[in-house]
């Protein structure tokens, strides 16, 4: 991990047209990061994902007036000459930014605090496994003395404690609890940080847990106690990650996870909690194209069977991810294809309902091209 980064030696900011981008799935943590590296660089514009954590939703929509920020499609990328990115190290989790992987040139500064190291390759780095990556930010808003106001300190700790645990997770560290008690003394209001903290628990999360513990099984991995439990459901039901807290605590396992299946839209979200250091959840929903942290974390997963991601999972666990988990456990099926003449149009409608980024084009039974989500941005620009 890099420590040494030259924290005194940041980049000028120059004239260069700047954004600041996070991950899709915003969590707290994620926009306070966002927020402070607008104060760190003066002039930039923070971009927000469309997709956004139900409360985060919440607290944008009633403070909307302090942290107004525009979304990816109404950024003109072309003039984009320095690229921050907050909380996450992998391009793919960049909703809308991917298209500047390829722009040169193009400075990239990242800030990030988890283990796995990404595909994104930074100018200029301050990557450090801490409990929150506000913490780092706070570390350098501290050295260049720079004035948070009561609402920006708030939110903050709300992004601190959401990431920490409220600094019971084991991924916290002294430095985060430091840092907690800077922004109270920046009269951070703990009444708004627990009010959007506060998990939602209602009729659908308990009848949901219910439905897991009358199917609860536990197995032996490796000489850990460990929970799979698989669900349908339609609609939305919020907060399944308090579920699965709530379901490992009951079963008293080392680690569970929820295979839950939206049968409307043929995704599976699998959510990982631990209390085992040697079960990196963060890292095996990583490698499943989500994220998280040693003890918690979250992936979404289309057109896959559950049977099949919990054996992508069992591999997981086993460190036998390479062995026996093939292509074909886990492609999405059964296969579509479209024919060189349907319209653009006609295409991003299948895509969206069949909730692919991508799907192969052939004529008269031979594979012509791909055509993909980004395709659509170079339409954009033709027109």
């Amino acid at each position: 991990m890099k420590a040494d980064i030259n924290r005194n030696q940041m980049p000028e900011k120059g004239n260069a047209v700047q954004i600041i981008a996070t991950h899709r799935n915003t969590d707290f943590d994620a926009l306070a990061s966002l927020v402070a590296a607008s104060i760190l660089y003066p002039g930039s514009t923070p971009v927000l994902p469309r997709l956004v954590n139900p409360n985060v939703k919440a607290f944008l929509s009633i403070h909307k007036d302090l942290f107004e920020m525009p979304f990816a499609d109404g950024i003109d990328l072309d003039a984009v000459s320095r690229l921050v990115v907050v909380d996450i190290n992998r391009w793919d989790r960049l909703e809308g930014l991917e298209v500047l992987r390829r722009k040169r040139p193009l400075e990239v500064v990242l800030w990030d605090h988890h283990p796995d190291k990404g595909d994104i390759v930074a100018d200029w780095e301050c990557r450090e496994v801490i409990g929150a990556n506000i913490t780092l930010m706070i570390r350098q808003l501290k050295e260049q003395g720079k004035m948070l106001t009561p609402m920006q300190a708030t939110l903050f700790l709300t992004g601190l404690y959401e990431d920490t645990g409220n600094l019971t997770f084991r991924s916290s560290t002294a430095e985060d609890a430091y840092a907690a008690g800077y922004l109270l003394d920046h009269k951070a209001d703990l009444g708004i940080v627990s009010n959007f903290l506060r998990p939602a628990y209602g009729e659908k999360q308990k009848e949901m847990l219910f439905r897991m513990l009358k199917s609860a099984e536990r197995r032996k991995i490796k000489g850990y106690s460990i929970s799979f439990n698989r669900q349908d459901f339609t609609g939305h039901v919020n907060n399944l990650s308090v579920v699965v807290r709530m379901y490992m605590d009951i079963m008293n396992v080392d680690a569970a996870f929820g295979i839950f299946t939206n049968i409307e839209r043929k995704k599976c979200i699998v959510i990982g909690r631990s209390n085992m250091e040697e079960i990196n959840i963060g890292s095996i929903m990583h490698a499943m194209g989500g994220g998280g942290h040693p003890g918690a974390g979250a992936a979404v997963i289309a057109s896959v069977t559950p049977e099949a991601v919990e054996e992508w999972l069992c591999e997981f666990i086993a460190g036998n991810q390479q062995s026996s988990v093939q292509v074909s456990d886990i492609m999405s099926f059964p296969v579509f294809s479209i024919s060189p003449t349907v319209s653009m149009r006609e295409a991003a409608s299948l895509l969206r309902e069949k909730g692919c980024t991508g799907v192969p084009v052939v004529d008269n039974g031979s594979l012509v091209g791909i055509l993909s989500r980004r395709d659509f941005k170079k339409l954009e620009k033709v027109f």
